[in-house]
């Protein structure tokens, strides 16, 4: 690989035997390819090619901790590890039934009649997990999580999509 520097740019270009060229620029983070001929004294652009940017990664939930013993989320978190779903996957439900419910068992939104810890629409959906839904967080959690895996894959997955919609 050659580096050839010209004084009077503001960028530092790298050949590479195929005659192609990287021009680093110097704005941190753009990349520019060029094609080029390079020669001991002298060098021709021919062609210059800007990549597109990098697709955005959505980032994963805050880390949930440890939840407290006998508690909905500790429900939950055996419940998620029993899935074969990891840490990660339980802190995306942490945060998205904290931004949905606040993980109150008996949380109801008024405009759209959603009930429980998952806010299912409407509350009675959860009756197919057990018919103590409307009061038991293990039931409204078990119907949350097949309602998950069945819609969006994973607890990160739904809270993929409760991050760019603001919902799920």
């Amino acid at each position: 690989m050659v580096t050839i520097i010209d004084p009077t740019a503001a960028f530092a270009i790298t050949a590479a035997e195929q005659n192609e060229v990287v021009i680093a620029p110097a704005v941190e983070g753009e990349t520019q390819t060029a094609a080029a001929a390079v020669s001991r004294d002298k060098f021709t652009v021919t062609k210059i090619v800007i990549p597109p940017p990098p697709p955005k990664v959505a980032k994963g939930a805050p880390g949930a901790g440890t939840p407290d013993p006998g508690s909905a989320q500790a429900i939950a978190f055996d419940m998620v590890m029993a899935r074969g779903w990891d840490q990660s996957q339980y802190d995306c439900l942490v945060s998205l039934w904290k931004k949905e419910s606040g993980w109150n068992t008996f949380a109801h939104n008024a405009s759209s009649g959603a009930y429980g810890i998952p806010q299912a629409l409407p509350g009675s959906k959860m009756a197919s997990a057990g018919a103590d839904w409307a009061t038991n967080p293990a039931t409204q959690i078990t119907w949350g999580l097949g309602y998950i895996e069945g819609r969006y894959s994973t607890p990160c997955g739904a809270w993929g999509t409760s991050q760019s919609k603001g919902w799920y």
